[in-house]
């Protein structure tokens, strides 16, 4: 009964990520109100039976278009708390951070950072973050929320050629661009203490979105700490870890590697080979990123050594390297590592997208 008036609740809203109807997308696929160009509904790269009607319809929960940000060194920065999860951006100088008890209820920001059009997507019920060039088709665009899930996971939809993303897919699965695959732009998710202690000058996100939401309440229960509590069905459902477990994970094309924060609670810089590739993964419990090594930096020793300022692991080289992989400091000022295709992501969700992940001990 709870989850029901939950979902009921939510669907009178109209404004959440899990919607209201479970109807697949077959019902809506003639309504030019869901989802892109769910109008060609038999030419989907997902199971059509399994792209879900969320209930508020395309643009429902609305994307933030026009954000306005603060400063953190020089603002009075009065709500949100040191523990409240942000996604963290840094890109051509520009340093920003998008709580996620905003995106709960938006799920999608357009941003301009220095001319860098960037697309920040948040699915309040997989806990997945990802930021990707602003583009469809080699062109500028913007993205929206389509209305539609897969696997309880958030598509957008690009508003140049209406085609249906899947955000945890990283793929165009339905539309003119069907397979096609953003540009990812690395971020990073973390609470807003460690980010403040990173980034001090940091620009966040305001509440001041232009719609009117209790940004106060987050709009889903207890479906954060309530592992059997699903608003649509997943498959496959892997119980090997608790099924909202927050876990870091580095995606392939079809394969996954799984990381717990709680075996990186006091500070870990690990090197792992994972299909053919080199990666250095590093952090602790509050924040894990990981980078895709070449010849050169896979024959360094990596230390995790973040206290509470930019610099967050060095080498047996004497460099020191920022969050993102940027050498700030040593003989190799300047360069960079590649980021990992990865994700926060709760454990149900990774597992469902990336059968039978590799659970790293």
């Amino acid at each position: 009964m709870k989850k029901i008036l939950l979902v009921t609740f939510v669907a009178t809203i109209a404004i959440s990520c899990s919607g209201g109807s479970s109807g697949n997308v077959s019902s809506v696929g003639n309504n030019s109100n869901n989802g892109g160009s769910s109008s060609n509904s038999s030419n989907w790269l997902i199971p059509i039976n399994q792209v879900k009607d969320g209930g508020p319809g395309k643009d429902g929960i609305p994307s933030i278009d026009s954000p306005i940000f603060a400063n953190a060194n020089t603002d009075n920065i009065n709500f949100i708390n040191d523990t409240d999860l942000i996604i963290g951006i840094v890109k051509d100088g520009v340093t920003k951070a998008y709580p996620h008890f905003i995106l709960d209820w938006h799920e999608v920001v357009n941003d301009n950072l220095n001319g860098n059009f960037t697309t920040i997507s948040y699915c309040p019920l997989t806990g997945t973050s990802f930021g990707w060039k602003s583009k469809s088709n080699g062109s500028k665009t913007s993205f929206g929320v389509s209305g539609l899930l897969y696997n309880a996971n958030l598509i957008l939809y690009d508003r140049k050629t209406d085609s249906n993303w899947s955000q945890l897919r990283l793929e165009a699965v339905n539309g003119t661009l069907i397979g096609n695959k953003p540009t990812l732009v690395n971020v990073v998710e973390t609470n807003w203490r460690t980010w403040k202690s990173l980034y001090p000058n940091t620009q966040i996100l305001t509440t001041n979105t232009g719609f009117s939401r209790n940004y106060d309440r987050y709009p889903y229960g207890d479906y954060k700490t309530n592992q059997d509590f699903f608003i649509f069905e997943v498959s496959p459902l892997n119980n090997a870890l608790p099924h909202k477990e927050r876990v870091y994970a580095i995606m392939t094309n079809t394969k996954s590697v799984v990381y717990r924060f709680q075996n990186f609670s006091n500070g870990k810089a690990l090197k792992q080979s994972f299909e053919g590739k080199d990666y250095l993964v590093v952090g602790n419990a509050d924040l894990i990123n990981s980078f895709e090594l070449n010849t050169s930096q896979a024959s360094l020793n990596y230390t995790f050594s973040f206290n509470n300022s930019e610099a967050f692991f060095t080498d047996d080289e004497g460099n020191t390297w920022d969050v993102f992989g940027k050498a700030i400091s040593g003989p190799r000022t300047g360069e960079h590592m590649k980021g990992a295709k990865s994700v926060v992501s709760y454990w149900f969700a990774i597992a469902a997208f990336y059968p039978n992940p590799i659970i790293n001990q």
